[in-house]
């Protein structure tokens, strides 16, 4: 087995002792050890580890040279100001005190689920420039339709043929549509029953060539013979079209000709072109799906990994251009800080797992309260922060009311009694005399939030002038 290499840069004591018996149970990763920034510095010159642990007070000396491996910021003092250190450093995640275990295995897998993703992504980009070097018979082109009707108009050109078309099989519903023919490139969507072509239906099944060389003594064509026979039809050819052991689509290259059967050279050379169709059609679809991944990929690097909503490291960077755009224009902008009320009981009675259940179900329903314009994220641990552009402290007062009591009044379905939980939230709304940053902004609903919790929690305190 194939171990992920992990870099570890701590010096304190705990976090040594922590991290080494969470890496002693896990056969998967092999942990290396340093304390020195400068022997992290010099392992990087000649070694690529999966993941780099570093703890958050050595996170400047180092943070030049880490900025290309994934980083877990290990936080053990101010939380806040560790996690202004971490995004500033660009770690992109990190776990603080209390120290669990799950956290950083959920930390870890995240990252490898994404190395893969990225992985995965390259490699179906270098198939995807194969499409420059289609050969003479596709010309180049993230045109479905084209390369399709290229494809029939030259067999049409290669070979004498009655007709000549690509189906496409809508197997469960045992309807196949024709969607290229030589023609005119305008005929597309012509709905056939398969019932009426057992030729079909046999390529499908086999996924191999079938050859109809006389339809009226071939056992395939029997239950249709009496159909085709007055077409004059002599022999059939289906091709499907195979990437990959694969049906590209259940696409089916049908051939048939009046005169003679086709000759062994012919369906070599039907299968030649086949096979070229399959890596152009490939890559046409390829084209579409890596623009997918990366769609999702993207959006993967903005979320927090357990809730599904936005991370700390996007709602800073979306704080600083409102935060910006309110002090431009003059525009009110508004910060809520929200702690779940006792949320440790939950982990202490029903476990950590419950616990993650629980605080992805609270992420999903606030934000279901939310408008659109708003960015709610992770603050971290049970903490939330939700940011109002163009908000006054009125319209913020109205919202943070609106969470308040839909997070009172809904019942948990992660836990087994569908308990009910309360939440506590801080507003602070800029211009304010005493905000003068963005920090300040949070720093301030941070504040508020504290005098809610300190007056008996399930309320909302505004940041006092």
């Amino acid at each position: 087995m194939t171990k992920n290499e992990i870099a570890v840069l701590v010096k304190d004591s705990s976090l040594i002792k922590f991290l080494k018996k969470f890496f002693k149970s896990r056969k998967t990763y092999r942990a290396i050890f340093f304390d020195n920034p400068a022997l992290l510095m010099q392992h990087l010159n000649e070694n690529k580890p999966l993941v780099i642990i570093v703890e958050a007070s050595l996170l400047p000396k180092v943070s030049d040279r880490i900025t290309k491996f994934p980083t877990i910021a290990v936080i053990s003092g101010n939380i806040k100001l560790g996690i202004d250190k971490a995004v500033y450093h660009n770690a992109n995640r990190y776990i603080y005190k209390p120290f669990f275990e799950n956290d950083l295995e959920y930390k870890l897998e995240s990252i490898i689920i994404e190395k893969d993703s990225t992985e995965r992504l390259r490699s179906e980009s270098k198939e995807l420039e194969a499409i420059i070097d289609l050969t003479n018979l596709i010309s180049t082109t993230l045109d479905q339709k084209e390369i399709l009707f290229r494809i029939v108009r030259k067999i049409s050109e290669l070979m004498p043929v009655t007709r000549c078309s690509i189906i496409r099989v809508d197997w469960l519903h045992k309807y196949a549509f024709v969607v290229a023919t030589f023609e005119d490139p305008n005929i597309t969507g012509i709905k056939l029953s398969l019932r009426k072509y057992p030729e079909i239906i046999e390529a499908l099944q086999s996924k191999k060539p079938v050859i109809v060389k006389d339809i009226i003594t071939d056992p395939i064509m029997q239950s249709v013979r009496d159909i085709i026979k007055p077409l004059g039809i002599k022999s059939i050819l289906v091709l499907p079209i195979i990437f990959r052991e694969k049906v590209i689509g259940t696409l089916f290259l049908r051939t048939s000709r009046k005169v003679h059967t086709f000759s062994a050279n012919e369906v070599r050379l039907l299968n030649a072109i086949a096979s070229a169709s399959a890596n152009a059609l490939y890559n046409a679809f390829l084209f579409e799906q890596v623009e997918d991944e990366k769609t999702r990929l993207e959006k993967l690097a903005i979320t927090d990994y357990l809730t599904g909503i936005f991370n700390i490291r996007y709602f800073y960077h979306r704080i600083i251009e409102e935060f910006s755009r309110s002090q431009r224009y003059a525009f009110p902008v508004s910060s809520l800080m929200l702690d779940i009320d006792h949320f440790k009981k939950v982990n202490d009675v029903y476990g950590h797992k419950t616990g993650d259940m629980v605080l992805k179900e609270f992420a999903q329903l606030v934000k279901k309260h939310l408008r659109k314009s708003d960015v709610f994220a992770r603050y971290g641990g049970e903490e939330f922060i939700v940011l109002l552009p163009q908000t006054s402290l009125d319209g913020a007062v109205v919202e943070a009311e609106r969470i308040r009591k839909c997070v009172k009044d809904h019942k948990l379905k992660s836990l087994k009694n569908k308990a009910q939980l309360t939440v506590s939230i801080g507003i602070a709304t800029y211009p304010d005399p005493r905000i003068k940053t963005h920090d300040d902004l949070i720093a301030c609903s941070d504040d508020a939030l504290f005098t809610a919790k300190q007056r008996g929690r399930d309320q909302i305190v505004v940041c006092e002038k």
